[in-house]
């Protein structure tokens, strides 16, 4: 198989899944709390289609990370705003956690079936690379939503948490989060001290003794 093809193959079900099922969360969970936005919008679902964003999406085939198209929440109907938003933003990162977990119980499983042959390995084996990369893009987006920048969701979390006049200055760095973000994520060490060593002991914690499968993942994603 083609190194692309084989690439795709790997990512595109759990890659979709990761981003699309974040955005689905925020939703429902601001439903929960009186906003029925997204679901007014046709976004409470699990059809891709409806979620991809063209950047996103398209860095997800090429470095293995991406989003989707953020799910609309209007605060003015929750019915403690601030509070809420707290819990709403949160919805999308424990999504991924719960993803990831579901990931590691399915790779560890799968792992003990490695090595079979003729149709047992055509079915396994590509199973255990995509629940492997279910595993690392779920452990990435989950990681990376939670730093405290507003607009990720871990700054949106950080201001339901601070006093009142605390979360309004963190608030006004919201327009200019997205190009901290990118300066953080590309041009400082917080990547690679921070962020990238998270990631690692996320996905071996949770992967055990098939960490080196997730390890195999790495290697033909990002090496080919």
């Amino acid at each position: 198989m083609e190194p692309f093809l084989q690439k795709l193959s790997i990512i595109l079900v759990p890659g979709l899944l990761a981003i699309t099922l974040h955005e689905v969360a925020h939703g429902w969970v601001a439903e929960r709390f009186g906003d029925p936005t997204a679901r007014l919008l046709g976004r409470l679902t699990l059809n891709p289609f409806k979620h991809l964003d063209p950047i996103g999406t398209l860095l997800l085939f090429l470095i293995g990370f991406g989003w989707a198209r953020p799910v609309p929440v209007n605060p003015g109907n929750l019915r403690d705003p601030r509070r809420n938003m707290l819990w709403v933003a949160l919805g999308g990162p424990m999504a991924n956690l719960g993803l990831a977990l579901l990931s590691a119980l399915a790779l560890r499983g799968l792992g003990y079936l490695q090595g079979g042959a003729g149709a047992l390995a055509m079915i396994v084996d590509p199973l255990i690379l995509m629940a492997a990369f279910s595993l690392y893009i779920n452990a990435v987006l989950m990681v990376i939503n939670l730093m405290p920048v507003p607009p990720l969701d871990g700054g949106r979390v950080l201001i339901g948490l601070l006093p009142e006049k605390a979360a309004v200055t963190v608030a006004r760095i919201e327009p200019f989060g997205f190009f901290i973000v990118i300066f953080l994520f590309f041009f400082s060490p917080l990547s690679e001290r921070v962020l990238l060593p998270v990631v690692i002991w996320l996905t071996a914690a949770l992967a055990g003794p098939q960490w080196l499968l997730v390890q195999k993942v790495f290697t033909l994603l990002f090496r080919t």
